[in-house]
């Protein structure tokens, strides 16, 4: 079968023809329709520092897909052939102590789709029955595609009560823009979204945002002004990885405010902890998807209205990957879509 490749150590990828993968007695073999092309597969493709320490090659990238059941296991009973399904990407042990407790978006041994295994950037993709999700109410395929980011969004926006809070969101890529839509049909007053980049604040208008602020030219505490917050804002859903973004939003947190973190810093910073504890702020961090608790919501947001298509602004044949990776890459897109059915 025709898959993308990380071949060698080096930068790059390469469309190759590999063995299709055999699923055994509790996994589920999927024919790959959609894949999204995440932040992870730009990093690996660019064979940065993190790429080097976390792959070893050769290896099929990809974690984002939607797909049709075309096999199953001996022991499975939750999906059948036909079935349209996605993918969890967090392979879990099933035996540490969060695993056995229900908790398996903590499991100390995940195991990464795409990372540590071979991916779904293929025709076919195996996964174990438990990692897969079953779409059992109708949903665009290239939505469906990216199930998996938009699982960050939604563990991330809805890890506080949203209804009738303000707020800020720190980062326009396309899971602060799913975040800015959730955070919207959840009942929050205002969102905010920052960023340096125009595209991607425009995105963040069309997902539902009161106001996209470019920090380069304006300041978090000019966007409290201009809504009227007299106190800072309830909620922060961190999405960058960016110090200074951190540190605005600390500075325009209300007391008692509470902030969830996604996005992933490139190196240690400092924060002004004295400001945290006299303001009673709770910060939380954000990993993946609660296994699932967040596919549940996600299905039903959808089908309660939520609209996440305008995130999605390309989409190419899976054979001319190259382009697609490049528009992902620009810092001007939101997701990229990789068509397997051509």
């Amino acid at each position: 079968m025709k898959a993308l490749v990380k071949e060698k150590a080096e930068p790059g990828l390469w469309l190759a023809d590999v063995p299709e993968p055999r699923p055994g007695p509790a996994d589920v073999l999927i024919r790959v329709l959609r894949t999204g092309i995440c932040g992870t597969d730009l990093h690996i493709r660019s064979w940065d520092g993190w790429a080097r320490e976390a792959v070893s090659t050769p290896l099929v990238l990809g974690h984002e897909f939607v797909g049709e059941v075309a096999a199953v296991g001996g022991e499975v009973q939750t999906v059948a052939v036909g079935d349209l399904v996605s993918g969890e990407g967090h392979l879990v042990c099933g035996e540490c102590r969060n695993c056995l407790a229900g908790r398996r978006h903590l499991c100390r041994g995940t195991i990464g789709l795409g990372v540590g295994r071979d991916g779904a950037f293929a025709e076919y993709v195996a996964l174990p029955a438990t990692n897969v999700w079953a779409h059992r109410t109708p949903v665009d395929l290239d939505v469906a595609a990216i199930f998996d980011p938009f699982g960050n969004a939604v563990h991330t926006a809805l890890s506080f009560p949203a209804v009738g809070e303000d707020v800020l969101i720190t980062g326009a890529g396309p899971i602060g823009v799913m975040a800015a839509a959730v955070v919207r049909h959840a009942g929050a007053r205002n969102v905010v979204v920052t960023d340096v980049s125009e595209p991607r604040l425009e995105l963040a208008r069309k997902a539902g945002a009161s106001l996209a602020l470019n920090v380069s030219t304006a300041t978090v505490a000019d966007a409290q002004r201009e809504l009227g917050l007299r106190e800072g804002f309830d909620i922060g859903l961190e999405m960058s990885g960016r110090p200074e973004a951190m540190r605005d939003m600390l500075d325009n947190m209300t007391h008692g405010g509470r902030i969830a973190m996604l996005g992933l810093p490139a190196e240690e910073f400092a924060v002004d902890w004295a400001r945290i504890v006299t303001s009673m702020i709770t910060v939380k961090g954000i990993y993946g998807r609660e296994m699932y608790e967040t596919w549940y919501a996600m299905s039903v947001l959808l089908e309660g209205g939520l609209d996440i298509s305008p995130v999605i602004t390309g989409r190419y044949d899976y054979r001319d990957f190259d382009a697609a990776f490049d528009e992902a890459a620009s810092a001007r897109s939101g997701k990229i879509i990789l068509d397997w059915t051509v």
